[in-house]
């Protein structure tokens, strides 16, 4: 998926890591979120309102995904009640995960950011390049160095 498409599909992540990410007014790159096995990503903003884009999509890793377009979806939510529930469950699980990381860079220092991050997706923080992690995180890749030597 990059910017300035609409978003037609949504992925359900078998294996692998994908990224999120979009450019500021200066042409930085900053990484909006990850997502892992077992979770679902879209560019949901674009997914549901069919509008434009704002943000990119990207693999990390060897990456293993169950595709659904918009399409076929909609078609799932008339068929029967249970895949609304199953909609509606995996949209208010992700207005929740959205609100907890825009909490997170209110009361959370970048430390605790990464402490949090290393706690749930270990496994994982291997494979994301150092850049990303950091811009994910609001730290210099300098300064997640730093707070990555202090948990080791």
């Amino acid at each position: 998926m990059t910017e300035n498409q609409v978003s037609n599909e949504g992925v359900f992540i078998k294996k692998g890591i994908l990224r999120s990410y979009f450019f500021n007014h200066q042409g930085d790159e900053i990484t909006n979120c990850f997502a892992f096995e077992n979770e679902f990503m879209a560019s949901f903003s674009s997914f549901i309102t069919q509008e434009i884009a704002e943000e990119n999509i990207q693999a990390l890793a060897d990456t293993e995904l169950e595709v659904i377009s918009r399409e076929n979806l909609e078609k799932l939510y008339k068929s029967n009640n249970h895949w609304q529930e199953i909609g509606r469950k995996l949209t208010e699980m992700e207005y929740v995960r959205l609100q907890k990381r825009m909490i997170s860079f209110q009361k959370l220092s970048g430390k605790q950011r990464y402490e949090e991050l290393h706690q749930n997706h270990k496994i994982y923080l291997q494979l994301i390049p150092l850049q990303y992690l950091a811009s994910y995180l609001g730290v210099t890749p300098r300064h997640l160095s730093r707070i990555r030597k202090s948990i080791l």
